[in-house]
Order: C-alpha cells, then sequence, then structure tokens
C-alpha cells in the first residue's frame, strides 16, 4: 500500500486488487471512484454524503472533476460528464478522449483488462476516528477522478455498458446490505 499527501494538502491512494474491466466501444467508462461504509486499505471510511458540498460548490462555479491518468495533473485523458453521490457511493461516468495520446492508450489499456482501477485524489475537510481506529471522512474536496493500476478500495472500478444490466442489481443488492449492516450497528 502507497500512501500520498503531497505538499497541496491533496491524498492519494493506491492498492492491488483483481478484478478485470469492460469498456463501450464508444470509449465509454463508468463505476464507482468511492464506496460509503467501505473501508479502504489504510483503515478510511467514506460516510454518506462526504462529496456532497464539494460537487455542489463545482457545479455552481460551472466547473468539473477532471479525469486524470494515475493521478498526474500534467496527463488528463478524458472528461467526466457525471460524477454524483447516490445511496452506494460516488459514481462517475464519463469518456476518454481519443484526440489526445495518453486518452489513446489509457482506453487500449483499460479494453485490454491491464487498468480497471479509479482512485480519487482529495483533501479532507471533516474526519474522526472511530474505536477500531478508522478515519471516517465526513467531508471531503474532490479534486479527481483517476483511471489507476492500483486503487486503494478495491471495488472502486470502471465498468462497461455491457454490464449495466447485471450491475443494477448488484447495486440494489449491495445497498439493501448496506442498510441492513446499518440497522444492525444501531442495536
Amino acid at each position: 500500500m502507497l500512501y500520498d499527501k503531497a505538499a497541496s494538502g491533496l491524498e492519494l491512494k493506491f492498492c492491488r486488487f483483481e478484478q478485470g474491466v469492460e469498456l463501450t466501444e464508444s470509449g465509454g467508462i463508468a463505476g464507482y471512484a468511492s464506496l460509503f461504509g467501505a473501508p479502504d486499505q489504510g483503515g478510511d471510511v467514506v460516510q454518506k454524503g462526504a462529496y456532497g458540498a464539494s460537487l455542489n460548490k463545482l457545479a455552481a462555479s460551472g466547473r468539473g472533476i477532471k479525469m486524470l491518468w494515475q493521478h498526474d495533473p500534467s496527463q488528463p485523458i478524458g472528461i467526466w460528464d457525471d460524477v454524483r453521490e447516490d445511496g452506494r457511493g460516488l459514481f462517475v461516468k464519463g469518456r476518454f478522449l481519443s484526440e489526445v495520446q495518453k486518452g489513446q492508450e489509457a482506453q487500449a489499456l483499460v479494453k485490454a483488462g491491464a487498468i480497471d482501477g479509479l482512485s480519487i485524489g482529495y483533501r479532507t475537510i471533516r474526519a474522526e476516528k472511530n474505536a477500531k481506529g478508522q478515519r471516517l471522512l465526513h467531508e471531503l474536496e474532490l479534486w479527481e477522478v483517476s483511471l489507476v493500476t492500483f486503487p486503494m478500495l478495491p471495488e472502486a472500478r470502471v465498468q462497461g455498458k455491457a454490464d449495466a444490466g447485471a450491475d443494477a442489481l448488484v447495486h440494489e443488492m449491495a445497498d439493501a446490505f448496506a442498510k441492513a449492516r446499518t440497522m444492525m450497528a444501531d442495536f
């Protein structure tokens, strides 16, 4: 596991995981860059609503979240057309820019299954430690979502449109299990 906190206060996290990815023929990609309530390999747990203020502020200013290659600000590779919180986490949907060489390369690597991870670059605004020693992230300033080789959260991955039907059922089931866990934790 690697953890880096840049001089700007931007936090980046990486970790290895197993599963592959599919990509639409037009270069469209979608997936969850962050899941609520799921501890990552560094012990951070993003709480529901953690991105809300940041996403609202960006929308009000007409700016968006950057799609980067491996968290490198000098290597934008596409556009995130949709970045939003839902009941499961931070969902992103976008497209590679085929006019950019690194965008073409990233698309080829995703298509081949060599890259399928998503990772967020953010600054922590409000967090606390719980009894388990985990850092509960209540408010984050989201800067970018990168395609990476090793995401810190193993479930943070890219998916193609072909996965959408089965994926919707899996998301509904995951939401139901998350709600059940929350209810059980309250007892």
